[in-house]
Parts: structure tokens; C-alpha cells; sequence
């Protein structure tokens, strides 16, 4: 179907089809990606939640760090959970490397071990819903971060417990639960509407 937008999803490691069944619902192409070469012709990427430090090691085995940074300088790259660290500038707990693509601070595994994890409702900001559809996101936290800081250029589109769930800045997005994992589209529709 021409007009599809093509949206790779970083499948090194985590719930990477989950992100492939809901991009394609909401109406996208979609394309692993576990090379450099394969982010050619892509829209957008998304980097799944997962293991942050395993990731890291293997974003850095195959050689793909500089190549997703510069692919993120042109197009737009939505991280969940662990790729959500992957996204800021600044995580704790403990500290490590990143992509710095946003100003965000964030500490891992904020919310405590996997017996911690949890499903809420939260209310979005009413920019998303205008963006997407209104009514509660259902957030599926696991081993979920918490975004400690949004710097200035950052826009908090949900929040739960006061802390911001869903961000964006300029072309990238951030979710530090888990969307794939529900019917709800509204935020993978909203990351296809930045492509």
C-alpha cells in the first residue's frame, strides 16, 4: 500500500516483535534492525524496552551507536522503558552511557525489582489526547525508570505518581511503560504522526 511509513525497531534484545504487531496495527512497515545497514530507508526507529546495560553492550559490539546518533539527528526514534534510558542524557542508578538524544534525567529500575511492576491507568495531557484520542492510557510498568528531570526543550504528554510517563522532544518520544503491551495505539499513532 504506497504511502506506508517504514519504521525500523532495534532487535538486539527485548520485546521487539510486540513493537512490530503494534506499528503495524496502526497502519506502518515494519523492519528489525540489527545493522547499520538497515537503517537505510527507514522513517523512524524504535527502541524497545529490554535490558539498558545489555543493549548498550551490544549497540556497541555491532557497531551501532554513531550510526543510530546520526540516524536520530534526521529522524525520529521512540524508546520504551529501557530505550528510554537509551534516550536521555543522564541516568542514574547506577550511572551509565547513553545516546543523550533528549534532555531527560533518568533512574533505572525506579519503581523496584520485576515484583514491583504494576498496570495503571493514567491520564494523559490534553495535547495527546487532541493529538490522538481522548480517554486513560493503560501503562504497563516493568522494572520500569523514572524520569527524574524533562529539561526545558521536553514535553510532558502523561505523567503518573506525579512523574512524567510519556515526553517528547522535538522529533523523538519517550514511554518509560510499556504500550506495545496493550490494544490502546494512540501513542504508537502518535509517534507515526512524527514521521
Amino acid at each position: 500500500m504506497a504511502g506506508k511509513k517504514r519504521v525500523g525497531v532495534l532487535a538486539l534484545q527485548g520485546d521487539f516483535e510486540a513493537h512490530e504487531k503494534a506499528l503495524r496495527r496502526a497502519g506502518a512497515d515494519t523492519v528489525q534492525v540489527r545493522t547499520a545497514e538497515e537503517l537505510n530507508g527507514l522513517d523512524g526507529l524504535v527502541i524497545p524496552g529490554g535490558e539498558s546495560t545489555t543493549m548498550l553492550k551490544l549497540l556497541n559490539y555491532m557497531d551501532l551507536k554513531e550510526p543510530l546518533r546520526r540516524f536520530a539527528q534526521e529522524k525520529p526514534v521512540f524508546g520504551t522503558c529501557a530505550g528510554a534510558i537509551l534516550l536521555a542524557s543522564d541516568v542514574s542508578h547506577p550511572p551509565q552511557e547513553s545516546l543523550g538524544l533528549m534532555d531527560l534525567s533518568v533512574e533505572r529500575n525506579a519503581y523496584g525489582r520485576q515484583i514491583d511492576s504494576r498496570v495503571a491507568e493514567v491520564d494523559p495531557e490534553p495535547d495527546f489526547a487532541e493529538r490522538t484520542a481522548p480517554g486513560k492510557l493503560e501503562a504497563v510498568f516493568i522494572r520500569a525508570p523514572i524520569i527524574r528531570r524533562a529539561g526545558s526543550g521536553a514535553k510532558v504528554l502523561a505523567r503518573y505518581a506525579g512523574d512524567p510517563v510519556l515526553v517528547e522532544q522535538g522529533r523523538h518520544l519517550v514511554a518509560t511503560f510499556h504500550p506495545e503491551l496493550t490494544a490502546d495505539l494512540r501513542v504508537h499513532e502518535l509517534f507515526l504522526q512524527k514521521l
